[in-house]
């Protein structure tokens, strides 16, 4: 199977919940993941398309669904021109010293958003649900992305990246935000 014929699943797929921070498995360094977790996690991935899209977000790593492994997906591309990417122990090789500065946000911190800077550039490796070694180059928007939910299967959040002050503001209004839905 294609990365592309799960995404094209989650049209059916009932979406997984995304966790809200603060989730202790949020903040866990993710397991490997191991060749018999591979049935179980062709499973999720249609769910987790579906939740993404409907988020509507551009990546969502497994801890964000409660699943403690390391994989998560990736995808910048419009809804008729899916460009999925399904990431299975992804590594970060090399890193440019230039940086880049973006705007971040994150499903499981709802409405939250900050600048973040990182590598401009990034080389990685990773493996395919099929079983397949890919390495690619990423910049822009797409290493940024990558590197946010690399981040998440090391238990990082963005917020993480910013200052204590400007951290703790933004966990606060989630919080809040948070407490305010659920009446």
């Amino acid at each position: 199977m294609t990365d592309v014929v799960f995404s094209d699943a989650a049209t059916t797929a009932k979406p997984v919940e995304i966790l809200i921070a603060p989730q202790n498995v949020l903040r866990q360094v993710a397991r490997p993941v191991r060749p018999e977790d591979i049935a179980g996690i062709r499973l999720i991935l249609p769910g987790m398309f579906a939740a993404m899209y409907a988020a509507p977000g551009i990546g969502l790593a497994a801890p964000q669904v409660g699943i403690s492994q390391r994989f998560a997906l990736v995808d910048l591309g419009e809804a008729e021109a899916r460009e999925p990417m399904i990431m299975i122990n992804p590594e970060i090789l090399e890193e440019s010293e230039s940086l880049s500065t973006r705007e971040e946000g994150c499903l499981s911190l709802p409405n939250q958003y900050a600048e973040v800077t990182r590598p401009e550039k990034i080389r990685l490796r990773w493996t395919t649900v099929d079983g397949n070694v890919m390495e690619r180059e990423a910049d822009g928007l797409l290493a940024t992305c990558i590197q946010h939910e690399i981040d998440h299967l090391d238990g990082i959040l963005f917020v993480d990246h910013l200052s204590t002050l400007r951290r703790n503001m933004i966990l606060r209004r989630l919080a809040k935000e948070q407490k305010f839905r659920r009446g």
